[in-house]
């Protein structure tokens, strides 16, 4: 199941797909009113599925459904109800270009998983612009990401419980303002402007990804493939890291973790290839989606 949202009649809702992504069903049309994402994630049990098969099944579908391509897509989740959590350096070849491009920032041993925060007072649609700041960044960078969204409130749970709490997978493009990021000795500000998460393009249950740790991860700018690599090589899996920030924290329902980045990122190049208006970032996950933003001033 994949859960969209999108606007209907001016007014923003959630849309349902059962084929994939082709096409969707506006939930109202189906009999459930959610309020936003955060709503249907709170509420969303078993038996909810079921319901909403079964909806799905008996709807006149020349009436209820469309195509998904001809939705104008929001982030799945516009206002996340906490900061993202975000995991550092989570790819090995990563790790390695990073401490090329500052030691200082980047570099040392890291023994256990890095853990920081980013601010998303309104996530950035699919087809969204992204800031470029130019007055403030001058090394703007782009991180093509799995993001995993939980279904319950999770705390002090075991890496085998892991998969009871996990509502569905995304996209995260995690943009980060590098000059930022180094000058301040931690990564939240340069993390955090307005506009630097686009997410998306859907939430897609878990039953709908056959292997999570084989899943094609890349990016392109202006159609260059920069970012080319796996999930099978996050060096903290899903269920270490849930099960670790469950340990002392309550991770409500709605929270969203980016799984960190693999190596190709704008400042593992020499000389970097950073972002500048203009530019159009694409992310893509296999078997999730893709997003695609514009730099504008």
């Amino acid at each position: 199941m994949r859960f969209y949202t999108a606007k209907l009649n001016n007014q923003p809702a959630i849309f349902i797909s059962l084929d994939g992504g082709k096409t969707v069903y506006p939930a109202s049309d189906l009999g459930f009113a959610f309020e936003d994402m955060n709503d249907l994630i709170k509420n969303f049990t078993p038996a909810l599925a079921e319901q909403i098969k079964t909806a799905a099944a008996s709807a006149d579908s020349g009436l209820s459904s469309q195509k998904t391509a001809d939705l104008v897509l929001s982030a799945p989740i516009v206002y996340p109800l906490q900061d993202v959590i975000c995991l550092g350096i989570n790819y090995d070849e990563h790790a390695k270009e990073a401490d090329k491009f500052s030691r200082e920032a980047f570099g040392g041993e890291r023994p256990y998983t890095i853990y920081f925060s980013k601010r998303v007072n309104e996530a950035t649609a699919p087809q969204g612009t992204i800031p470029a700041y130019q007055s403030l960044v001058d090394s703007l960078d782009y991180e093509s990401e799995l993001g995993v969204v939980l279904g319950r409130d999770a705390k002090a749970i075991k890496p085998d419980e892991v998969k009871k709490y996990i509502f569905g997978y995304l996209v995260i493009n995690d943009v980060s303002a590098r000059n930022l990021q180094t000058r301040h000795k931690q990564w939240y500000l340069g993390k955090s402007l307005d506009g630097f998460t686009p997410m998306g393009p859907c939430i897609v249950t878990p039953d709908e990804i056959s292997d999570l740790y084989n899943l094609k991860i890349t990016s392109h700018v202006n159609g260059e493939l920069r970012q080319n690599s796996n999930t099978r090589f996050m060096i903290q899996k899903v269920e270490g890291a849930v099960s670790e920030l469950s340990q002392g924290m309550t991770l409500k329902a709605g929270t969203i973790i980016a799984m960190g980045t693999p190596a190709g990122v704008g400042l593992g190049f020499k000389p970097p290839k950073f972002l500048k208006p203009g530019d159009v970032v694409t992310c893509e996950i296999e078997g999730i989606g893709k997003l695609e933003n514009t730099i504008v001033r």
